[in-house]
C-alpha cells in the first residue's frame, strides 16, 4: 500500500522576535526548525547559537525582524556558567572523555583573583569543538575526525565575572562578556589559574544585548498554545535595537524615510537610532545620524510596518 501524501502546511508572513528559553540536546537550528513550523513563518532565522548542552535565551527573528538579526549577532552577552573544578576533558565540556583528574583545594578569595584576572580584554584561541568554520567546514567535524586546525587567538572582553555559588568542586559563575566569547575555554582557563583545572559542566544564557531570558518562553509552553496565543508572545521586529535612541517622524517624513529620501531633524548625531512614525507602534527601520541628518541603514517595507500593530514594541521591554 502506498504512503499518504505529505500534506503541505501553509506559510505565512510573521514578523517579530521570540524570545525562545532552549532546552538542553537541541541544536540551535533544531530549534529554530520547531518553531518556524509551530508559528507556519515564510522567514525565520536565529540570532547566534548555543551548543545543544546549552539551554537559555536563543532570539529567533521572523520576516522583517531578520534585517536586525545581526544586531543581536554583534550584541554584549550575559551566561550563567558552571564549572566543575578538578577535571578536565577533551572537549572542554561535560560531553568530552575525561583527561585528567587533580584535587581541588580552593577558597573563595583563590577563586574570586582567577575570575578576576580574567575581566578585561583577553585573547582566547577558539576551541576544535566549536561551530567556527575552516575551508567550509565546522571545527568540531575535523575534532571527531581526530585532525588538529591551527587557530588564530582572537580578542574579546570579559566585562565582568561574578561567583555566584560555590561548592567543593563546582563554581558557578555569572559571566558578562562581549560576542565570541568561548565559555568552555574561559572554564578551562579559570580551572588552570587554580591549579586544578576545570571543565563547563552546563551553560545557560540570560541575556543578549537589551533581550533577556525572564521574557523568554520555553518549545513545550509553545506547543501547548494555539496560534493567536504564539502571536501575542512576538515582540517586535524593533526589539534587537531597544537600546538605540528613538526617532518619531510625522507622517509625511515617514513616508520619506521610507522612500530612502535622508531627512533634516533636530536630533543629536548619533550611529545608530530606531525610526517609528506617529503611530506607537509603527517601527520603520533604523538609521543614522549624520551632521543633523538622518540616513536610513535598514528599512522595512510598508506591508512589514502595517503588520505590526498587534506586536509588542521594544519600549516594553526596556
Amino acid at each position: 500500500m502506498s504512503a499518504a501524501p505529505r500534506v503541505r502546511v501553509p506559510r505565512r508572513p510573521v514578523h517579530g522576535v521570540l524570545l525562545l528559553d532552549k532546552p538542553l540536546g537541541l541544536t540551535s537550528n533544531d530549534a529554530l526548525q520547531k518553531v518556524k513550523r509551530l508559528y507556519r513563518a515564510e522567514k525565520a532565522g536565529h540570532t547566534g547559537t548555543l551548543d545543544p548542552l546549552a539551554t537559555g535565551l536563543l532570539p529567533l527573528c521572523f520576516g522583517a525582524a531578520t534585517k536586525f538579526a545581526q544586531v543581536c549577532l554583534d550584541a554584549d552577552k550575559r551566561y550563567r556558567a558552571t564549572l566543575a573544578l578538578g577535571t578536565t576533558t577533551s572537549t572542554g565540556d561535560a560531553e568530552g572523555t575525561v583527561l585528567r583528574e587533580r584535587p581541588v583545594d580552593v577558597d573563595d578569595a583563590r577563586v574570586a583573583a582567577a575570575c578576576a584576572a580574567f575581566v578585561g580584554t583577553i585573547e582566547q584561541v577558539p576551541p576544535m569543538h566549536s561551530a567556527l568554520k575552516h575551508e567550509g567546514r565546522p571545527l568540531y567535524d575535523y575534532a571527531r575526525a581526530g585532525v588538529d586546525v591551527a587557530r588564530e587567538a582572537r580578542r574579546v572582553t570579559i566585562h565582568s565575572i561574578d561567583v555566584v555559588a560555590r561548592a567543593d568542586r563546582t563554581v558557578t559563575l555569572d559571566v558578562a562578556c562581549s560576542k565570541g566569547t568561548y565559555i568552555r575555554t574561559l572554564a578551562e582557563e579559570i580551572g588552570e589559574r587554580l591549579g586544578c583545572g576545570a571543565h563547563l559542566a552546563a551553560l545557560r544564557r540570560t541575556t543578549s544585548g537589551p533581550l533577556s531570558l525572564e521574557h523568554a518562553v520555553t518549545l513545550e509552553q509553545l506547543e501547548r498554545m494555539d496560534e493567536a496565543e504564539r502571536d501575542a508572545c512576538l515582540l517586535s521586529p524593533d526589539a534587537p535595537v531597544a537600546h538605540w535612541p528613538a526617532v518619531r517622524l510625522a507622517d509625511a517624513d515617514a513616508g520619506r524615510f521610507l522612500s530612502g529620501v535622508r531627512r533634516r531633524l533636530a536630533h543629536p548625531d548619533a550611529p545608530n537610532v530606531r525610526v517609528y512614525g506617529p503611530d506607537p507602534n509603527a517601527f520603520l527601520g533604523g538609521g543614522r545620524i549624520v551632521a543633523g541628518e538622518l540616513i536610513s541603514t535598514r528599512l522595512l517595507s510598508p506591508l512589514e510596518v502595517a503588520a505590526l500593530p498587534s506586536a509588542t514594541s521594544a519600549a516594553s521591554i526596556r
